[in-house]
């Protein structure tokens, strides 16, 4: 599994589209194995999920998205969760994997 979080600040981006970077954890039996950060190409509606596909994400972890780019993302085969808290991307993982990531409101409304 391959996780995709968009970041601005070095935390989790509220606004999928507007991220510095990204940031790509490998996961292995539940475990971290690898961290990377990439800086994504200039935003282009429907780019981000075909360069996130190309990189081999299965799942992205945002605080907001708009529906297009969720149902573009979903057509990839990429599973998208949003209104998670703008939180250090490895805290934001670690509660993924524990099953304690908390959500709340999609933080885009477009």
């Amino acid at each position: 599994m391959r996780i995709a979080m968009p970041t601005v600040g070095g935390k989790l981006s509220m606004h999928f589209g507007h991220s510095e970077q990204f940031v790509l954890f490998d996961i292995e039996d539940q475990t971290v194995q690898k961290r990377e950060a990439l800086t994504p190409p200039a935003h282009e509606p429907g780019l981000l999920p075909r360069w996130l596909k190309e990189k081999g994400v299965t799942i992205v972890i945002a605080g907001g998205m708009g529906g297009r780019a969720q149902t573009l993302f979903e057509q990839a085969g990429i599973h998208v969760i949003c209104g998670a808290f703008s939180e250090e991307p490895e805290e934001v993982v670690d509660s993924y994997l524990k099953g304690t990531l908390e959500t709340g409101d999609n933080a885009c409304d477009h």
